[in-house]
């Protein structure tokens, strides 16, 4: 079980690598638009976030078009993103059910409504999960709070942030804000999701030019094992 110490030295080497992600400031949005933005961001790259953002804002003249627009042609505007169908389902439901209660497409009041207000009305959209929320808390609410989707969550956990057993979400995220500053949330975010991207793949993690390796134990056991491999290797060829 890795120690409180030894968490902190992760998050700080983390926090401090000197690649793209640290160089990214958090773009401000209204809570609407960041709320479209994060059905675009999770389990997706920022470029890739950033393009399908892009493509709604530029091909739609307004949210009430993106609303009326066939499915097909959203799924269109997010090619890039995994699973787009289900996506603009989703971005087509939120924008119906924001309609339909403000007959606007204006949620910046959530700002003045308090935070456990405006999260809990975050929550009742069809379309929104932990992520969603979380992200437009942290982005454009003024909360501390640290949306986790499956990149993050595999590479917290290689790099031993967060327990081996901690397999419940609110939990995990409970325990990653109590870890992460608050002034430090959004730089995690987009850090930790950079690394996911570059080196903490699902299968074959790209370990060896991890800047982290020598600090993460799932690096560590790659190491173990393509060094036993390549010695078998080399005694079957004798």
């Amino acid at each position: 079980m890795a120690t409180t110490i030894s968490k902190q030295r992760v998050l700080n080497l983390l926090l401090n690598r000197g690649d793209r992600a640290g160089d990214r400031e958090p773009e401000p949005r209204p809570v609407l638009e960041q709320f479209v933005y994060a059905l675009c961001r999770e389990n997706a790259t920022a470029e890739q976030a950033d393009q399908a953002y892009h493509n709604l804002s530029s091909q739609f003249f307004d949210w009430n078009e993106v609303r009326v627009s066939s499915q097909r042609e959203i799924e269109d505007a997010l090619e890039g993103l995994s699973e787009p169908e289900m996506r603009a389902q989703r971005l087509v439901s939120f924008l119906q059910e924001v309609f339909e209660t403000t007959f606007s497409f204006d949620l910046d009041k959530l700002q003045k409504s308090g935070l456990k207000v405006a999260a809990k009305q975050l929550s009742r959209y069809e379309a929104s999960n932990d992520y969603v929320g979380a992200w437009v808390i942290q982005r454009s609410l003024g909360g501390h709070a640290i949306p986790l989707d499956a990149p993050t969550l595999r590479c917290a956990r290689r790099l031993g942030l967060l327990e081996p057993g901690q397999e419940g979400l609110e939990a995990a995220r409970a325990s990653l804000e109590h870890l992460v500053a608050k002034s430090k949330g959004a730089h995690f975010t987009d850090v930790i999701s950079s690394m996911a991207e570059d080196h903490c793949w699902e299968t074959g993690p790209n370990c060896p030019d991890c800047p982290l390796c020598g600090e993460c134990g799932t690096a560590q056991e790659v190491g173990v094992e393509q060094v036993a491999g390549a010695r078998a290797t080399r005694a079957k060829a004798r």
